[in-house]
């Protein structure tokens, strides 16, 4: 069977079990703070296992798009090494919320195996958890099971767990026999090739508290996984996950490519070159497809340590130019119909491969150069550890993940002092944070507030209403703050990057003023910062404010400033809109925040936008603003059908199975939960403020919308008119024009003072020099000038070598901390003294803490150190006097 027909067999299989077949969630988890990447197919319904969540239906199936990159699950360092290892892979399951258990889940996975697949019953063996007799007697009764091939295994093998807290329950593995003479069972769970595990049924039953105590949970849920690639190699029948057709189109275009045959090599190689190339591939694309980009923290800098290992394997391939982003349409071919992102963004993922490839071929070469040569110093001192400052200098400098270089230095037959290259990482994170606490601003807290957790659910009506009578369900107090929860409200909850709500809330005996509204689990939490008592008439601490629940109080947001941030967030959608069409179609939102002052957008592109990129984007939005046409805003809408009609969705942002739709047609269409005007014409005028550089590969902008732009286009003309004016210019004359040429005046006088001052400069000097130290012929002149720039002491210092015939010195200067050194000697004084400028200014400059050179005539540095200075002039001195005096 070809994988693609595997695949669906699968989830067909499933489909006939009256299982939801649910789309693959992205391998950038949403809401999941504890994980870079999906790394197993559970991951999606982990709110459900927690009892945090639910879903329309009880049993499911899927295949998910898993990474294991990082963390506990990393397989980045055995990926090439041997033929089953992945970095990215799919995982084909199946799950009960709550419905069935372990008869059907062992039936059918026994079923689906031996009967629809075909694989040899005789080579199967199960294993349950040493005490789960059920499922052994489930296995025993149930299938056709050879009954000594059903193993029992401790804790480590057959027990699975979430965390050390949480969701947990005995598992039951179906591993498959591969030895020629069927002779594996001892092989089972013992890490062996030779006989792997292929599909793993989780039987969670229990929560595990703090305490180490297992609780039975109310429901019990079946969670199963399997590797696609490897039962793909099973059932065609290879010795290899890479041997299958999931590899065969990527080796087929490095072949085209390069030159190499996959299987040809007679080392192994560069077979372990294209499998690691092949699969780190295969992880960038569907990442970067997903909406992640490469970066030097988090999950981007996993990322870019991929995209990194690869380039290295390529050059045992005899490729020294970029090769990965060539893989990317391959993929799109053969996996775009499952995976259709693949096809969505492949012009996107190729420029992004193809901007880091370039980026970290210009340094690789010079970084193998240096590696090559601490190598060499390590073995020719009798060493076999790479030291820990070394291996960070590469990963500093030249972008040298640990791993690259420990790579390197395993095929030179060296170690790498790990314990030191995280102590020079540690003291790095040290000084950053020690920069940042010193650069920090004290703020109001306002984003450490500490929510009170609360079960109590808030129904939103605010889409349609800004005022209505409502009951308090909780209270608490926090940071000076009196926080609510009201069971139904108008206040939009900041969510989406869209601010929350500011207004009112009235009971009978307080009139309190709401500043913030946050969101808290599925409570929307009102926070009251200013509050008044309506029978004293006076205001009052909200710290001192008890609320009993219960409480009917009458809420109410503030009308203009709901509206003004609806017109920025409408905007922001007609900004994507327009940056999408004039840019292209991989312009894609990464994040964005609405309030009602203005609204900032950022946004994945490659280079900065141009001006007239810029104008065409702004003139784009306010052509659409004056249609004003009526913004449709779709609820509870299927996700599929939302996808169908057009809607954009963000991968890696988590949405429901019913979502909100907001859609201006034929410009806009967008899934969004935000608040929204009804008719784009009444944002009124939209002004792009400033475009600037977000993180690699995602630019930022921020605009106006409504009174806020019109007060900024009124404030730039009063200030143009004001110019005007001090230029005594008529109306018909350009402003720009007047004032380009009164800056070309500045220029030439500046150029004609620095002239007078150079000359000035210049004469002082020779003067000074006629009563300067002479040694063997040759004048000394080192000098200390004040208030003299880089340029003016260059020119003196060809100066004094013209003037005086034989003679050698060094000029300083200082200026805003910084040393500027220049050092000259004479033609007759290089010819005949072999004094050259160029050497000592070296030597001199480490005095300032500074560096430079030249030729042997004129010399230039810079220095940070200024109170270095008097041993620079010292030093150069005293080299002269030494090499003046032997001749």
């Amino acid at each position: 069977m070809h994988s693609r027909e595997i695949r669906q067999s699968f989830l067909d299989f499933f489909a006939a079990k009256s299982h939801t077949i649910v789309r693959s969630a992205p391998v950038i988890p949403a809401d999941d703070p504890t994980l870079l990447f999906t790394n197993a197919g559970m991951n999606q319904f982990k709110d459900v296992f927690l009892a945090k969540g639910t879903r329309p239906y009880t049993r499911a199936a899927d295949t998910q798009k898993c990474i294991r990159a990082s963390g506990k699950h990393n397989d980045l360092e055995d990926v090439g090494r041997d033929t089953y290892h992945h970095t990215f892979f799919e995982m084909l399951g199946n799950w009960s919320f709550g419905d069935y258990y372990k008869e059907e889940a062992i039936s059918w996975a026994w079923e689906l195996l031996t009967e629809v697949w075909k694989l040899p019953a005789d080579r199967l063996y199960a294993t349950v958890y040493h005490d789960d007799d059920e499922s052994a007697r489930i296995w025993a009764e149930k299938t056709s099971i050879e009954p000594s091939h059903i193993l029992r295994f401790g804790d480590k093998d057959n027990f699975w767990e979430m965390g050390e807290t949480g969701p947990c329950g005995p598992c039951s593995e179906i591993h498959i026999d591969l030895t020629p003479d069927g002779s594996g069972k001892e092989l089972v769970n013992a890490g062996d090739h030779r006989a792997i595990e292929l599909w793993n049924l989780v039987f969670i039953q229990y929560d595990r508290q703090p305490d180490g105590r297992l609780e039975p949970l109310p429901q019990r849920h079946v969670d199963t996984g399997m590797g696609f690639e490897r039962v793909c190699a099973v059932m065609q029948s290879k010795a290899s996950n890479y041997d299958t057709d999931v590899f065969l189109p990527l080796f087929q275009r490095l072949s085209e490519l390069t030159g190499v045959t996959y299987g040809a090599s007679m080392d192994g190689r560069q077979d372990i070159a294209m499998r690691v190339i092949a699969d780190h591939a295969r992880t960038l694309t569907f990442a970067l497809s997903d909406g992640a980009m490469p970066s030097n923290e988090g999950r981007g800098y996993v990322l870019r340590r991929i995209l990194r290992r690869a380039l290295r394997y390529s050059r045992d391939l005899g490729c020294s130019g970029p090769i990965l982003h060539q893989l990317v349409g391959t993929l799109a071919d053969s996996m775009g119909d499952v995976f259709g992102e693949l096809r969505d963004r492949r012009d996107a993922v190729e420029r992004i491969i193809r901007a880091e490839e370039e980026s970290f071929i210009t340094t690789l070469d010079r970084g193998m150069e240096i590696f090559g040569e601490l190598a060499a110093a390590t073995a020719r001192a009798g060493g076999r550890m790479l030291k820990g400052e070394d291996a960070f200098k590469l990963y500093d400098t030249y972008g040298f993940p640990f791993d690259l270089t420990r790579l390197l230095a395993t095929e030179a037959g060296l170690d790498v002092d790990g314990e030191g290259f995280e102590h020079c990482m540690q003291e790095q994170k040290s000084r950053a944070r020690s920069d940042r606490r010193e650069k920090q601003q004290t703020g109001d807290g306002a984003g450490s507030w500490q929510w009170f957790s609360d079960s109590h659910a808030t129904t939103f009506l605010g889409y349609d209403r800004l005022a209505m009578p409502s009951t308090i369900i909780g209270a608490a107090h926090a940071s000076g703050h009196l926080l609510l929860v009201l069971a139904e409200t108008p206040f939009y909850a900041e969510s989406g990057g869209q601010t929350g709500d500011r207004g009112w809330l009235e009971s009978a005996a307080y009139r309190m003023q709401v500043t913030d509204t946050r969101k808290d689990g599925d409570s929307f939490v009102h926070v009251v910062s200013r509050a008044f008592d309506k029978v004293r008439d006076t205001e009052i601490d909200p710290m001192d404010i008890v609320i009993e629940e219960a409480t009917p109080v009458d809420a109410s947001v503030e009308r203009i400033l709901r509206q003004e941030t609806e017109r920025n967030h409408t905007a922001t959608h007609l900004l994507h809109a327009a940056l999408r069409r004039i840019l292209g179609s991989h312009v894609q939102q990464k994040g964005s925040f609405v309030t009602s002052e203005r609204l900032r957008f950022d946004f994945s592109h490659f280079s900065k936008m141009t001006p007239e990129e810029i104008q065409a984007v702004e003139a784009e939005v306010n052509e659409h603003i004056r249609c004003a046409a009526h913004v449709s805003k779709h609820a509870d809408l299927p996700y599929d059908e939302a996808i169908a009609k057009g809607a954009l969705a963000f991968f890696g942002d988590k949405y429901a199975e019913r979502v909100r739709m907001v859609e201006v047609p034929g410009i806009s269409a967008e899934l969004c939960g935000g608040t929204h005007v009804d008719n784009i014409g009444q944002i009124g005028i939209f002004k792009i403020i400033s475009e600037s550089s977000a993180a690699a590969g995602i630019r930022r902008i921020e605009a106006l919308t409504g009174r806020a732009a019109e007060m900024l286009l009124w404030k730039e003309y009063h200030e143009l008119q004001d110019v005007r004016q001090q230029l005594k210019l008529k109306a018909d004359e350009a402003v720009a024009e007047k004032l380009a040429e009164l800056q070309e005046e500045k220029k030439e006088l500046e150029k004609e003072l620095a002239g007078l001052k150079s000359a000035s400069v210049i004469d002082a000097l020779v003067r000074d020099a006629t009563s300067a130290e002479e040694i063997g012929g040759c004048r000394i002149v080192t000098k200390v000038l004040e208030g003299v720039d880089a340029d003016t002491l260059r020119s003196a210092a060809m100066a004094l070598r013209e003037k005086l015939p034989v003679s050698a010195g060094l000029l300083c200067s200082i200026a805003d901390g910084k040393v500027s050194l220049a050092a000259f000697s004479s033609d007759v004084a290089v010819k005949e003294k072999g004094i050259d400028a160029g050497k000592l200014i070296r030597l001199a400059a480490a005095a300032v803490k500074g560096g430079g050179g030249g030729r042997a005539e004129l010399a230039t540095a810079g220095g940070k150190n200024p109170d270095g200075v008097a041993e620079a002039c010292r030093i150069f001195a005293e080299d002269v006097r030494r090499i003046a005096g032997a001749v």
